[in-house]
Protein backbone atom coordinates (compact mmCIF):
# COMPACT_ATOMS: atom_id res chain seq x y z
CA UNK A 1 0.00 0.00 0.00
CA UNK A 2 1.16 3.08 -0.59
CA UNK A 3 0.73 6.70 1.31
CA UNK A 4 2.23 10.30 1.82
CA UNK A 5 4.05 11.74 4.65
CA UNK A 6 5.16 14.54 4.64
CA UNK A 7 5.93 15.41 1.28
CA UNK A 8 7.34 11.96 -0.44
CA UNK A 9 5.07 8.72 -0.61
CA UNK A 10 5.63 5.59 1.55
CA UNK A 11 4.88 1.70 1.14
CA UNK A 12 3.92 -1.21 3.27
CA UNK A 13 3.31 -4.31 2.54
CA UNK A 14 3.92 -8.22 4.57
CA UNK A 15 5.53 -10.79 2.99
CA UNK A 16 6.52 -14.31 4.74
CA UNK A 17 4.72 -12.58 7.74
CA UNK A 18 7.25 -10.02 8.21
CA UNK A 19 6.25 -6.19 7.99
CA UNK A 20 7.94 -3.65 5.16
CA UNK A 21 7.70 0.37 5.85
CA UNK A 22 10.39 2.25 3.44
CA UNK A 23 10.16 5.40 2.00
CA UNK A 24 10.59 5.82 -2.08
CA UNK A 25 12.12 9.40 -1.25
CA UNK A 26 9.90 10.75 -3.74
CA UNK A 27 6.94 13.54 -4.51
CA UNK A 28 5.90 11.35 -7.18
CA UNK A 29 2.73 8.85 -7.30
CA UNK A 30 3.79 7.00 -10.40
CA UNK A 31 7.38 6.45 -9.39
CA UNK A 32 6.56 5.78 -6.10
CA UNK A 33 4.67 2.50 -7.04
CA UNK A 34 7.00 1.46 -9.37
CA UNK A 35 9.69 1.80 -6.27
CA UNK A 36 7.35 -0.88 -4.33
CA UNK A 37 6.66 -2.87 -7.22
CA UNK A 38 10.55 -3.62 -8.20
CA UNK A 39 11.07 -3.90 -3.51
CA UNK A 40 8.51 -6.15 -3.86
CA UNK A 41 9.53 -8.51 -6.07
CA UNK A 42 13.14 -8.18 -4.78
CA UNK A 43 12.25 -9.36 -1.34
CA UNK A 44 9.75 -12.00 -2.48
CA UNK A 45 12.77 -13.73 -4.67
CA UNK A 46 15.13 -13.19 -1.42
CA UNK A 47 12.85 -15.18 0.54
CA UNK A 48 12.07 -18.09 -1.95
CA UNK A 49 15.69 -17.98 -2.67
CA UNK A 50 15.69 -17.19 -6.42
CA UNK A 51 18.64 -15.26 -7.10
CA UNK A 52 18.26 -13.00 -10.25
CA UNK A 53 20.12 -14.27 -13.21
CA UNK A 54 23.58 -12.55 -14.55
CA UNK A 55 25.90 -13.07 -17.23
CA UNK A 56 29.26 -14.37 -16.58
CA UNK A 57 31.91 -11.94 -17.91
CA UNK A 58 34.36 -11.46 -20.59
CA UNK A 59 37.80 -12.77 -19.01
CA UNK A 60 39.44 -9.15 -20.02
CA UNK A 61 36.46 -7.70 -17.76
CA UNK A 62 37.48 -9.90 -14.99
CA UNK A 63 40.89 -9.60 -15.35
CA UNK A 64 40.50 -5.81 -14.98
CA UNK A 65 38.24 -6.33 -12.24
CA UNK A 66 40.62 -9.04 -10.31
CA UNK A 67 43.70 -6.22 -10.52
CA UNK A 68 41.12 -3.19 -9.11
CA UNK A 69 40.03 -5.92 -5.90
CA UNK A 70 43.53 -7.05 -5.15
CA UNK A 71 45.69 -3.58 -6.17
CA UNK A 72 45.36 -2.59 -1.97
CA UNK A 73 46.38 -5.31 -0.34
CA UNK A 74 49.38 -6.38 -3.05
CA UNK A 75 53.13 -4.88 -2.80
CA UNK A 76 53.73 -2.95 -5.55
CA UNK A 77 56.59 -5.52 -6.96
CA UNK A 78 53.32 -7.93 -7.02
CA UNK A 79 50.98 -5.51 -8.87
CA UNK A 80 53.81 -5.51 -11.28
CA UNK A 81 53.89 -8.93 -12.13
CA UNK A 82 50.18 -9.59 -12.38
CA UNK A 83 49.69 -7.09 -14.61
CA UNK A 84 52.21 -8.55 -17.29
CA UNK A 85 50.92 -11.61 -16.46
CA UNK A 86 47.30 -10.26 -17.55
CA UNK A 87 49.42 -8.89 -20.47
CA UNK A 88 49.99 -12.21 -21.76
CA UNK A 89 46.90 -13.51 -20.79
CA UNK A 90 44.45 -11.28 -21.92
CA UNK A 91 45.05 -11.39 -26.04
CA UNK A 92 44.80 -15.36 -25.83
CA UNK A 93 41.79 -15.36 -23.55
CA UNK A 94 40.77 -12.03 -23.77
CA UNK A 95 37.46 -12.26 -25.97
CA UNK A 96 36.14 -15.61 -24.03
CA UNK A 97 33.44 -15.79 -21.51
CA UNK A 98 35.28 -16.77 -18.04
CA UNK A 99 32.54 -19.77 -18.39
CA UNK A 100 33.57 -20.67 -22.01
CA UNK A 101 37.76 -20.98 -20.85
CA UNK A 102 38.15 -25.15 -20.82
CA UNK A 103 41.25 -26.98 -20.22
CA UNK A 104 42.07 -27.36 -24.06
CA UNK A 105 42.36 -23.41 -24.04
CA UNK A 106 44.87 -23.66 -21.10
CA UNK A 107 46.69 -26.07 -22.71
CA UNK A 108 46.77 -24.01 -26.04
CA UNK A 109 48.08 -21.27 -24.28
CA UNK A 110 50.84 -23.47 -22.74
CA UNK A 111 52.22 -24.72 -25.78
CA UNK A 112 51.85 -21.08 -27.17
CA UNK A 113 54.14 -19.88 -24.68
CA UNK A 114 56.89 -22.90 -25.08
CA UNK A 115 56.94 -21.99 -28.62
CA UNK A 116 57.54 -18.35 -28.27
CA UNK A 117 60.45 -19.36 -26.01
CA UNK A 118 59.24 -18.44 -22.53
CA UNK A 119 60.39 -20.16 -19.35
CA UNK A 120 58.08 -23.15 -17.73
CA UNK A 121 58.38 -21.68 -14.55
CA UNK A 122 57.18 -17.94 -16.02
CA UNK A 123 54.47 -19.97 -18.41
CA UNK A 124 53.11 -21.38 -14.93
CA UNK A 125 53.06 -18.13 -13.30
CA UNK A 126 50.60 -17.26 -15.46
CA UNK A 127 48.51 -19.63 -15.61
CA UNK A 128 48.18 -18.77 -11.65
CA UNK A 129 46.98 -16.06 -12.38
CA UNK A 130 44.56 -17.37 -14.54
CA UNK A 131 43.84 -19.62 -11.80
CA UNK A 132 42.88 -17.58 -9.30
CA UNK A 133 40.59 -15.06 -11.75
CA UNK A 134 38.51 -18.48 -12.61
CA UNK A 135 38.47 -19.72 -8.55
CA UNK A 136 36.96 -16.10 -8.09
CA UNK A 137 34.18 -17.17 -10.30
CA UNK A 138 34.05 -20.47 -8.93
CA UNK A 139 34.95 -22.05 -12.12
CA UNK A 140 38.70 -23.63 -11.43
CA UNK A 141 37.58 -26.36 -9.95
CA UNK A 142 36.32 -28.29 -12.98
CA UNK A 143 39.66 -27.48 -14.72
CA UNK A 144 42.16 -28.53 -12.28
CA UNK A 145 41.70 -31.79 -12.59
CA UNK A 146 43.02 -31.68 -16.57
CA UNK A 147 44.82 -28.68 -16.11
CA UNK A 148 49.05 -29.70 -15.70
CA UNK A 149 51.90 -27.01 -14.30
CA UNK A 150 54.99 -27.90 -16.73
CA UNK A 151 57.50 -29.45 -14.88
CA UNK A 152 60.41 -27.17 -13.80
CA UNK A 153 63.87 -27.35 -12.69
CA UNK A 154 64.83 -26.22 -9.76
CA UNK A 155 68.56 -27.10 -9.63
CA UNK A 156 69.20 -23.83 -12.27
CA UNK A 157 71.57 -22.32 -9.06
CA UNK A 158 75.44 -22.69 -9.24
CA UNK A 159 78.02 -21.90 -6.54
CA UNK A 160 81.15 -20.34 -7.50
CA UNK A 161 84.71 -21.72 -7.45
CA UNK A 162 87.49 -19.82 -5.82
CA UNK A 163 88.46 -19.09 -8.80
CA UNK A 164 85.48 -17.77 -10.30
CA UNK A 165 84.96 -16.02 -7.46
CA UNK A 166 88.23 -14.39 -7.32
CA UNK A 167 87.49 -13.19 -11.50
CA UNK A 168 84.20 -12.04 -10.67
CA UNK A 169 85.53 -9.41 -7.89
CA UNK A 170 88.59 -8.38 -9.29
CA UNK A 171 86.39 -7.37 -12.13
CA UNK A 172 83.37 -5.80 -9.83
CA UNK A 173 86.60 -3.82 -8.67
CA UNK A 174 87.19 -2.34 -11.88
CA UNK A 175 83.60 -1.90 -12.82
CA UNK A 176 82.40 1.66 -12.92
CA UNK A 177 79.63 1.49 -10.39
CA UNK A 178 81.70 1.65 -6.92
CA UNK A 179 79.18 0.00 -4.93
CA UNK A 180 79.06 -3.21 -7.02
CA UNK A 181 82.40 -4.41 -5.40
CA UNK A 182 80.70 -4.78 -1.95
CA UNK A 183 77.73 -5.29 -3.03
CA UNK A 184 78.92 -8.67 -4.24
CA UNK A 185 81.19 -9.35 -1.81
CA UNK A 186 78.32 -8.84 1.15
CA UNK A 187 76.40 -11.06 -1.20
CA UNK A 188 78.80 -13.92 -1.13
CA UNK A 189 79.61 -13.53 2.90
CA UNK A 190 76.33 -13.04 3.99
CA UNK A 191 73.55 -14.85 1.66
CA UNK A 192 71.84 -11.60 1.63
CA UNK A 193 69.28 -10.83 -1.13
CA UNK A 194 69.53 -8.67 -3.82
CA UNK A 195 66.25 -6.70 -2.28
CA UNK A 196 67.54 -6.88 1.12
CA UNK A 197 71.00 -5.35 -0.11
CA UNK A 198 69.28 -2.52 -2.05
CA UNK A 199 67.16 -1.52 0.59
CA UNK A 200 69.85 -2.10 3.52
CA UNK A 201 70.24 1.10 5.58
CA UNK A 202 73.05 1.89 7.66
CA UNK A 203 70.80 2.10 10.81
CA UNK A 204 70.45 -1.86 10.16
CA UNK A 205 74.54 -2.02 10.46
CA UNK A 206 76.44 -2.50 13.79
CA UNK A 207 80.72 -2.26 12.64
CA UNK A 208 81.50 -2.69 16.33
CA UNK A 209 79.11 -5.92 17.01
CA UNK A 210 79.90 -6.62 13.33
CA UNK A 211 76.53 -8.01 11.98
CA UNK A 212 73.08 -6.82 10.14
CA UNK A 213 69.85 -6.65 11.34
CA UNK A 214 67.82 -7.28 7.71
CA UNK A 215 64.93 -4.90 6.83
CA UNK A 216 62.02 -5.97 5.09
CA UNK A 217 62.22 -9.50 3.12
CA UNK A 218 60.81 -11.68 0.71
CA UNK A 219 59.43 -14.02 3.64
CA UNK A 220 58.31 -13.15 7.31
CA UNK A 221 60.35 -15.38 8.37
CA UNK A 222 63.84 -13.02 6.93
CA UNK A 223 62.69 -9.76 8.00
CA UNK A 224 64.73 -8.86 11.16
CA UNK A 225 66.79 -11.74 11.30
CA UNK A 226 70.12 -10.75 12.26
CA UNK A 227 73.47 -11.88 10.25
CA UNK A 228 76.51 -11.71 11.80
CA UNK A 229 79.83 -10.18 9.69
CA UNK A 230 82.86 -12.60 9.14
CA UNK A 231 86.13 -10.59 8.40
CA UNK A 232 85.74 -10.43 4.91
CA UNK A 233 82.24 -8.79 5.13
CA UNK A 234 82.91 -6.33 7.68
CA UNK A 235 86.63 -4.99 6.15
CA UNK A 236 83.92 -4.45 3.42
CA UNK A 237 81.35 -2.60 4.57
CA UNK A 238 83.87 -0.15 6.63
CA UNK A 239 85.95 0.51 4.00
CA UNK A 240 82.71 1.37 1.92
CA UNK A 241 81.52 3.34 5.16
CA UNK A 242 84.55 5.58 4.64
CA UNK A 243 82.92 6.51 1.43
CA UNK A 244 79.99 8.73 3.36
CA UNK A 245 81.54 10.19 6.26
CA UNK A 246 78.20 12.72 6.90
CA UNK A 247 76.14 9.37 6.76
CA UNK A 248 73.00 9.19 8.68
CA UNK A 249 71.01 6.02 10.11
CA UNK A 250 68.26 6.51 7.86
CA UNK A 251 70.41 6.48 4.78
CA UNK A 252 70.78 3.97 2.41
CA UNK A 253 73.93 1.53 2.62
CA UNK A 254 73.57 2.00 -1.69
CA UNK A 255 72.15 4.82 -2.63
CA UNK A 256 71.43 6.00 -5.77
CA UNK A 257 74.36 7.86 -7.60
CA UNK A 258 75.31 8.64 -11.46
CA UNK A 259 78.37 7.99 -13.02
CA UNK A 260 80.05 10.22 -15.99
CA UNK A 261 83.46 11.02 -17.26
CA UNK A 262 85.14 14.78 -17.26
CA UNK A 263 87.84 15.37 -19.59
CA UNK A 264 89.55 12.05 -19.54
CA UNK A 265 87.12 9.06 -20.92
CA UNK A 266 89.31 6.46 -18.76
CA UNK A 267 88.01 8.42 -15.59
CA UNK A 268 85.35 7.77 -14.81
CA UNK A 269 83.28 10.26 -11.85
CA UNK A 270 80.93 9.89 -9.39
CA UNK A 271 78.27 12.48 -8.98
CA UNK A 272 74.82 12.70 -8.01
CA UNK A 273 74.53 10.50 -5.00
CA UNK A 274 71.42 10.70 -3.35
CA UNK A 275 71.71 8.92 0.02
CA UNK A 276 67.86 9.20 0.65
CA UNK A 277 67.32 7.27 -2.44
CA UNK A 278 68.40 3.51 -2.97
CA UNK A 279 70.38 2.32 -5.85
CA UNK A 280 67.97 0.79 -8.51
CA UNK A 281 69.66 -1.59 -9.80
CA UNK A 282 73.01 -3.46 -10.65
CA UNK A 283 71.90 -5.32 -13.64
CA UNK A 284 74.06 -3.05 -16.50
CA UNK A 285 77.84 -2.85 -14.26
CA UNK A 286 76.71 -6.76 -12.95
CA UNK A 287 76.08 -7.89 -16.28
CA UNK A 288 79.52 -6.31 -17.56
CA UNK A 289 81.95 -7.74 -14.93
CA UNK A 290 80.04 -11.45 -15.68
CA UNK A 291 81.19 -10.87 -19.13
CA UNK A 292 84.69 -9.09 -18.17
CA UNK A 293 85.33 -12.22 -16.03
CA UNK A 294 83.82 -15.03 -17.99
CA UNK A 295 81.15 -15.82 -14.83
CA UNK A 296 78.25 -17.42 -16.26
CA UNK A 297 75.96 -16.81 -12.85
CA UNK A 298 73.07 -15.16 -11.51
CA UNK A 299 73.10 -12.61 -8.62
CA UNK A 300 71.22 -14.64 -6.68
CA UNK A 301 74.09 -17.32 -7.15
CA UNK A 302 75.94 -15.58 -4.60
CA UNK A 303 73.72 -17.05 -2.24
CA UNK A 304 73.74 -19.95 -3.80
CA UNK A 305 77.23 -19.83 -2.44
CA UNK A 306 77.21 -18.37 0.72
CA UNK A 307 74.58 -21.00 1.42
CA UNK A 308 76.78 -24.03 -0.32
CA UNK A 309 80.13 -23.51 1.50
CA UNK A 310 77.91 -22.86 5.26
CA UNK A 311 77.15 -26.59 4.25
CA UNK A 312 80.29 -27.53 3.19
CA UNK A 313 81.78 -26.60 6.00
CA UNK A 314 79.36 -28.69 8.15
CA UNK A 315 77.19 -25.57 9.82
CA UNK A 316 73.70 -27.56 10.98
CA UNK A 317 71.19 -26.65 8.99
CA UNK A 318 69.39 -24.79 11.52
CA UNK A 319 71.39 -22.65 11.82
CA UNK A 320 71.98 -21.77 8.22
CA UNK A 321 67.82 -21.80 7.79
CA UNK A 322 67.86 -19.32 10.54
CA UNK A 323 71.00 -17.07 8.78
CA UNK A 324 69.20 -17.78 5.55
CA UNK A 325 65.65 -16.61 6.97
CA UNK A 326 63.58 -19.60 5.90
CA UNK A 327 61.09 -20.71 7.60
CA UNK A 328 60.64 -24.39 8.70
CA UNK A 329 58.35 -25.38 6.71
CA UNK A 330 60.45 -24.54 3.69
CA UNK A 331 63.95 -25.54 5.17
CA UNK A 332 64.38 -28.93 3.64
CA UNK A 333 63.27 -28.07 0.66
CA UNK A 334 65.29 -24.91 0.00
CA UNK A 335 68.56 -27.11 1.51
CA UNK A 336 67.85 -29.33 -1.45
CA UNK A 337 67.51 -26.09 -4.32
CA UNK A 338 70.58 -24.12 -2.73
CA UNK A 339 72.87 -26.37 -1.74
CA UNK A 340 75.17 -27.65 -4.50
CA UNK A 341 77.93 -29.82 -2.93
CA UNK A 342 81.04 -30.41 -4.82
CA UNK A 343 82.52 -34.05 -4.96
CA UNK A 344 85.04 -33.80 -2.28
CA UNK A 345 82.33 -33.11 -0.23
CA UNK A 346 80.04 -35.87 -0.78
CA UNK A 347 83.07 -38.45 -0.97
CA UNK A 348 84.34 -37.36 2.42
CA UNK A 349 80.80 -37.20 3.93
CA UNK A 350 80.62 -41.17 2.86
CA UNK A 351 83.99 -42.24 4.20
CA UNK A 352 82.74 -41.52 7.42
CA UNK A 353 80.92 -44.65 6.71
CA UNK A 354 84.12 -46.81 6.63
CA UNK A 355 85.05 -48.56 9.36
CA UNK A 356 88.40 -47.96 11.05
CA UNK A 357 91.64 -49.15 9.44
CA UNK A 358 94.26 -51.32 10.91
CA UNK A 359 96.47 -48.52 10.64
CA UNK A 360 94.09 -46.57 12.45
CA UNK A 361 94.08 -49.25 15.32
CA UNK A 362 97.61 -49.30 15.72
CA UNK A 363 97.39 -45.76 16.07
CA UNK A 364 95.25 -46.06 18.71
CA UNK A 365 97.02 -48.43 20.65
CA UNK A 366 100.05 -46.95 20.50
CA UNK A 367 98.70 -43.78 22.02
CA UNK A 368 97.17 -45.46 24.87
CA UNK A 369 100.72 -47.14 25.26
CA UNK A 370 102.68 -43.83 25.50
CA UNK A 371 99.54 -42.58 28.28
Amino acid sequence: MLYRRGNVYWFEFIIAGRRYRETTRTRSRALAGSIERKRRREIEENVNGIRPRTLPPLFSDAADDYLARKKPGWAPKTYVIETINLGHLKPHFGRLLVTDITDRDVASYQQARQDAGTAPKTVNNEVGTLRAILRRHRLWAQLAPDVRMLPVHTDIGIALTPDQEESLLRACAASRSRSLHPAVTLGIQTGLRNEELRFLRWSQVDLLTKSIKVGKSKTPSGEGRVVPLNKTAAAALSTWARQFPGREPKHYVFPSERVGFSGNPEISQVYGTDPTTPITSWKVAWTSARRVAGVQCRFHDLRHTCITRLLEHGVPLPIVASLMGWSPATTTRMAKRYAHFGDSAQRRAMETLDPPTATTNAASDEQETVQ
